[in-house]
């Protein structure tokens, strides 16, 4: 009886949100095309990532830029999550624009390039 329970245990560990982590797909981009010295909405998409363990940041030159908003938490089929954050700005040359996400105690920069 004791191996039955056992066997069950791992079967339900095996289960869980640990064996199924995925890690974040992360797209940058802005609303409009990317011109210096125009208004744009700076946005990040976070997709495909589990378990919703997740931060993301936009930042110009390392600092986090004020005022960003962001999605409800959302999931997709097999539970997969998506989530977006977004800000207004004014992107100038020789400024670097960035979306810092943490999943799961990771953390990575994906940076915005402009359509010049």
């Amino acid at each position: 009886m004791k191996l039955l329970v056992a066997v069950v245990v791992l079967m339900a560990l095996g289960s869980s949100s640990l064996a199924k982590q995925s890690d974040p797909k992360v797209q940058v981009y802005s609303y409009g095309p990317g011109e210096f010295g125009k208004e744009n909405v700076l946005i990040c998409h976070v997709s495909g990532f589990h378990p919703p363990d997740i931060s993301i940041e936009l930042l110009k030159n390392g600092v986090e830029i004020p005022n960003a908003k962001q999605t409800d938490l959302a999931f997709e089929k097999g539970w997969m999550f998506h989530l977006t954050r977004s800000v207004p700005f004014t992107p100038q040359k020789n400024e670097e624009y960035t979306c810092r996400v943490k999943h799961m105690a990771r953390s990575k920069d994906f940076t915005w390039e402009a359509d010049m």
